[in-house]
Formats: structure tokens, sequence, C-alpha cells
């Protein structure tokens, strides 16, 4: 998944890592050919007292090292531009995913997991890709160089290297293939400090009102403890490898200079290429150092890039269709046929065989019980679940048939649980239409009975909105996104119990006022309140998800017992009996 991953977006990066692989083995060329430089210096200059060879020698070793400090530098600035575009691709390409997801694949991830998956886990393959970009191309070179180098320089101390590198390549390939179960473990302990955290964050006050912060700590605690115990695990092999790479290398060179020494003594060697040995040896263990930083960080980028392969392997139930189909009636036709809708899994249907139709210029209610399926029978209308029997046709055409922008442009949804998004009022209006003018801005929010408030704010339509609109209050919050839904002027208004924070002046008011817009519309009204949608032209009735009653308010009081319960339980008798 790790190779699959970066293959793909590093691969649009091509020049740059040309580039990088260039410089970066002339670099290390440069790298390996300082040491006989340096022995040669001390064999043939400072041995024979040859000043001139040494300052022509010295020069030399100068522009070299420039040039490799040059080279180096202009590689991490290439590794760097196509490491950080590869993140930032992966990211957009993951946003992208996850806005074709339905509420079905949204929910099998979590919005906590997908949120880690797009930041944290992103951002490992990020800093991999930065070390490899710039470790992978010179650490094999100067490994492989080195032991080239020394072989021919010091053949005799050739022994030191054939005992000490297979040691430590051995070392890190049993420490690699312990900490992989780690990261994983650590991946997910991360998604579940995540959820705890964003449920506290966003549930704060539930939280203070029954007394549960102690509780709630104790939760967290428990899940941060667990991320601690499983970094700790982790982290203790890594903290085995640097003593591992740092002890071998100081014993490799021990032994150079012991049995190099006595080499010396016997008239075998030169000063100046035990010196270059020891370079060498230095070298080598340089590149199985950085070669290490890369095997601390790919375990975990590779649990990274499953994660992330994981959200781009999964297709959205919704699918769009390949040949879009355009309306055939006016796009204010809604209807039902035989409807059915069931999550995978699942024992019992949410919908079954729901059938109805809802006209241009009309209100269709539909009631029905907690557990019903209101919310879910009006989520098939705008296609954000596909129903898995039966049909849905806006305008004549099944949705299915229908392009997403063109369903939905002709749909004003105001949902169950208002949500507003961080900005202003106006930001929040301009969601629902992105080119309205400031007057079309104050007639929504007067349709929606919001003038008042906004215009008392401290800033009117420039007054910041809190992430989720949080710094309004829940009426506030619902009358902001009907007039976001308003504002649009849609054939289709979808009201998702949009109306139950209100108090029943405002409803009614509301009502009212939403009449003459809404004239040419369908208006689908999902209520509790009967007195909410009592006038509506027919009212459907659900009860476990099946269709118990179809009619309108005074049919429904003589037909049906589900209905009528429901009224009685609101209504005094003598507004039941009208």
């Amino acid at each position: 998944m790790l190779i699959r991953l970066l293959r793909t977006y590093l691969g649009a990066y091509r020049l740059e890592l040309a580039a990088v692989v260039i410089l970066q083995v002339g670099a290390t060329i440069a790298m390996l050919y300082l040491p006989s430089l340096n022995a040669d210096i001390i064999d043939n200059g400072v041995a024979r007292g040859d000043t001139g060879y040494i300052v022509g020698t010295g020069v030399w070793m100068l522009v070299v090292s420039v040039l490799q400090v040059i080279a180096t530098i202009i590689a991490l600035f290439f590794g760097a531009r196509a490491a950080m575009g590869a993140g930032r691709d992966i990211r957009r390409d993951l946003l992208r995913r996850v806005d074709e997801f339905s509420a079905r694949e949204v929910g099998y991830f979590g919005a906590p997991s997908l949120i880690t998956r797009t930041t944290n886990d992103v951002q490992q393959i990020q800093m991999l890709a930065v070390m490899a970009t710039t470790i992978l191309v010179m650490a094999p070179i100067m490994c492989v160089g080195g032991i080239v180098m020394g072989i021919r320089v010091g053949g005799q101390l050739a022994w030191v290297l054939a005992i000490a590198v297979p040691l430590l390549a051995g070392g890190m390939a049993v420490l690699i293939s312990r900490m992989i179960p780690g990261f994983r473990a650590m991946q997910k302990r991360i998604d579940t400090v995540n959820r705890i955290l964003r449920e506290q964050i966003t549930g704060i006050r539930v939280v203070r009102a029954f007394v549960r912060e102690d509780f709630e700590r104790a939760r967290f605690g428990r899940a941060n403890d667990e991320l601690t115990d499983a970094s700790l695990r982790v982290g203790r092999y890594m903290a085995v490898m640097f003593p591992l790479v740092l002890g071998l290398s100081n014993l490799a060179i021990v032994a150079i200079i012991w049995f190099g020494g006595h080499l010396i003594a016997d008239g075998k060697t030169q000063i100046g290429a035990l010196t270059a040995m020891i370079a060498y040896v230095m070298q080598i263990m340089m590149s199985v150092m950085m070669a290490s930083f890369l095997a601390m960080m790919a375990p975990r980028a590779s649990v990274c890039a499953e994660r992330i392969c994981e959200v781009f392997d999964t297709h959205t139930s919704v699918v769009p269709p390949a040949t879009p189909k355009p309306f055939t009636t006016t796009p204010g036709h809604v209807e039902l046929r035989d409807v059915e809708f069931r999550y995978p899994g699942a024992d019992r249907c949410v919908l079954s065989g729901v059938a109805f139709t809802a006209r241009p210029g009309t209100t269709t209610a539909i009631v029905g019980s907690t557990g019903s399926g209101k919310t879910t029978l009006l989520s098939v209308i705008p296609r954000l679940i596909d129903v898995t029997d039966g049909s849905v046709t806006v305008g004549g055409t099944d949705v299915r048939d229908l392009d997403f922008d063109t369903l939905r442009s002709q749909i004003g949804l105001v949902p169950q649980k208002p949500y507003l998004f961080a900005g202003t009022v106006e930001s929040n209006l301009r969601f629902g239409k992105d080119d309205a003018t400031e007057e079309q801005m104050w007639e929504a929010l007067r349709i929606a009975q919001a003038a008042d408030f906004v215009a008392e704010m401290p800033d009117g339509l420039a007054t910041p909105i809190g992430q989720g609109g949080t710094t309004v209050s829940g009426g506030q919050r619902q009358r902001l996104a009907i007039a976001r839904a308003v504002i649009r002027r849609p054939s289709i208004y979808l009201f998702d119990d949009s109306f139950s924070a209100l108090d029943l002046e405002t409803d009614a008011r509301l009502r009212a006022a939403l009449e003459p817009v809404t004239a040419d519309a369908c208006v689908v009204i999902v209520a509790q309140r009967i007195s909410t949608i009592r006038d509506a032209e027919q009212i459907v009735v659900l009860d476990r998800g099946e269709v118990v009653g179809l009619g309108t308010h005074d049919e429904l009081m003589d037909s049906c017992e589900t209905y009528i319960e429901i009224a009685q339980s609101q209504l005094s008798a003598a507004e039941g009996a009208r």
C-alpha cells in the first residue's frame, strides 16, 4: 500500500525526483572520494613533507566539499518540494473521496477516523516521502560505496566490515518487524482519543448538565493511557536502534585501529589507508543510521498508507449515473413508488412499500413516532442515500438517472440538526446562493423570522458564527438554516423537523411568510407538531417504516388510528374535533 501510494503521488513530480537522484548521486560520490584524498595527503604529502602537494590536494578537497554541499542543498529543496506536493495531493483526493461518500460510508469509518486519516496519517506519509527522497538514494550508495572503497583502501581489514554490516542489518530487520504491529495499534489509539475528545467537546453542555466531568475525564484518561502504552512499546524498540548502530560502529572502529596499528607497525599498510578505512566505516555506519531513520518511519507510514488506501478503495453506495438524463416534467414533482430501504445486515427494513406523490404548489407532511423512518424518507429524495428497492422520481426522472448537481440544485434542505459553518451570517447565507445580494439576504432572513435578531447583532450580516453555529441559540440556528434554504428559491423544500425549536407564535409567523414564497414549489415537511402540518394538502403517517395513513388532517382524524393518537396527545379535544 505504501509503495502504491508513493508511486502514484510522487510520480507527478518526476522532474524534481530526477534532479534529486542526479544531485544525490553526485554528492554521495564526492563524499566517498574525500577520504581517499585525505589518505593521499597523509601518505604522499605529510609523510614526504611535500607542502605543495598538500595545498594542491587540499584545495581540490575543498572544491569537492563545496560542490557536495551545494548539490545536497538543491537536492533537499527538490525532494521537499516533491514530498510536500504529494502530501497536498493526497489530502485533496481524500477530501474528494469523502465528499462522494453517502451517510453509510461516513458512518462506517466515523468522522474522527476520517479526520485522523486526512491529517495525521497523511503527515506520516509526507514525512516519510521527505526522508525517502533524500536518504533513499544517498544511503545505499554510501553504504555500498563505503564497503567497496574500504576494501580497496584497506583490504586486510575488510573482514571487520564483513562482520559488522551483516550484524547491523540483521538487528535492524528484527527491530522493524517488531515495530509494525506497534504502529498499527498506535494509529487505532489515536482514532479513539480523537473520537472521545470530539464527543466531549461537542457534548460539553450535556456532560456538565449531568455532572459527568469526572467520568469523562476518566474515560479520556484510559484512552490516553492506552495510546501512551502503545507509544512506549514502539519507543522502546526505537530507543534500541541508535545504541545498536553506535555500538557496532564504535566496535568496528576499535577493531580497525587495533588491528590496523599492528599492520602499520609491521609495515603492511600505511597511516593514510588506516584513516581512510576509519572514515569509510563512519560513512557506512552513517548510511545505516540514516536508513534507520527511514526504517523507524516506514512501519508507521505503512500502517497509515493502509488506512488511507482503505478510504480510496471504498466506493460510495450512491453512484452517479453514467449517462445523466434531464427532467421530463416540472422539477417540483416528486413521486415515491414502493420505496424500500434497508441498512446492510439489518434484520428489518427502515422503509417498506412507501408510495405517494408530492406536486408543485402543495405541502406534504410526514409524521410518525420516533424511529418510524421519517428522516430516512426525506434523505432518499435528494439522494443522500439510495433506496434498496422501488424508485424515487423528481421531475418525472428517477433520481438515480439525474446528475447530482442537477438534482440538488432544485432542492432546499433544512436538516433535523441545522448546521452552520464557521464564518459570518453572510457567508452561511451565501452557502445557499453564492451570488446573493444583500437585499436577497435580508428578504430570506425576514421570511425565516431571523431578520430582527440579526439586525440586533453588533455587525449584522458580518457577525461571526462559530463552527456548528455554537454562538447562536438553537432557535436562531434553525431560522438561519431555513433562511439559507429559502434564499436559493428551489423547486423542492425539504424541512426535516425544522420548526421544533421555535415557539408556536414564531412557528405560525414563519409558515405564513413561507406560503407566498413556496406557492409554486413542492414542500415536504417532517414534523412532530400537528399544529405545524394540519393545513397540509396531504399528510403521510409512518409507523415502523410503513405508510399507515395518507390524507388530509380531517380525513386522517376519521380513519387513521395512529394519527388520531398523535393528534390527541397534542391537541385539545376541541381542536382534535375540528
